[in-house]
């Protein structure tokens, strides 16, 4: 075989590989697809979902608050909380009036795209008043129902407020 051959059977082998690549990892994505629960809250769009920044995750702050400074915090989310009802406390900043705001958390799974109830009461809870320099508050129990990364997405007065990204690991 000549080398124009030999070159030629390379690149064709090398363009077929790219094809099966391509391929595998649409494949993949169409796996995950996002299918939202049948009771979450209407106001909760698919395209909310594609506002995860996964490397944007929540750090500590005010020595025992892990979120977004100056916007969302929980007290707890550092502690072990697959599916053993562990309470979490909610801070959010930014809340101009109480009255009857609701927030809302919805979990995304990032390595299967599932959506999950994180809350055990409901996919909403009444928030309470000023607390550890936050203008609004809420003790909750939740349950986490697999480790990995999750996005907690929080939605204030039907509208998505914050996004914080955990690794849930125990």
């Amino acid at each position: 075989m000549g080398y124009s051959l030999k070159l030629k059977t390379v690149c064709i082998i090398l363009v077929c590989m790219l094809f099966m690549v391509v391929g595998c990892s649409k494949n993949e994505a169409d796996e995950k697809k996002l299918v939202l629960p049948d009771d979450i809250p209407s106001f909760v769009e698919e395209s909310d979902f594609e506002d995860v920044d996964w490397s944007k995750k929540a750090s500590m702050f005010n020595g025992n608050m892990m979120g977004n400074e100056n916007k969302s915090g929980v007290i707890g989310a550092d502690m072990p909380s697959l599916n053993n009802n562990q309470k979490w406390m909610w801070h959010l900043w930014g809340i101009e009036t109480l009255g009857e705001v609701e927030l809302t958390v919805v979990g995304l799974h990032k390595e299967t795209g599932s959506i999950h109830q994180i809350l055990t009461t409901g996919w909403s809870i009444h928030l309470g008043g000023e607390n550890n320099g936050a203008d609004a508050h809420i003790p909750s129990n939740v349950s986490i129902p697999k480790p990995g990364e999750w996005a907690m997405l929080l939605y204030t007065d039907e509208k998505l407020f914050d996004i914080l990204v955990f690794e849930i690991n125990e």
